[in-house]
């Protein structure tokens, strides 16, 4: 895994971040999951007592700078 950190915009496209990703073995690829997904449960501990996705109700807000 390349820990190198980049301030370009062009590695920030979805092709540049797809390539990066492919460029990864499986093992990699798999850290990341758990990874994510530790982050995930970190959040929010009750996440996996979910059983199917809900829509919600709820209105979605975007905050803006003014």
């Amino acid at each position: 895994m390349n820990k190198m950190v980049s301030h370009s915009r062009e590695e920030e496209s979805i092709e540049a971040k797809t390539r990066w990703f492919r460029s990864l073995s499986l093992t990699e690829r798999m850290e990341l999951l758990c990874s994510f997904t530790d982050l995930a449960l970190e959040a929010n501990p009750n996440l996996s007592d979910l059983k199917d996705a809900q829509q919600t109700n709820r209105r979605i807000r975007i905050l803006s700078k003014t």
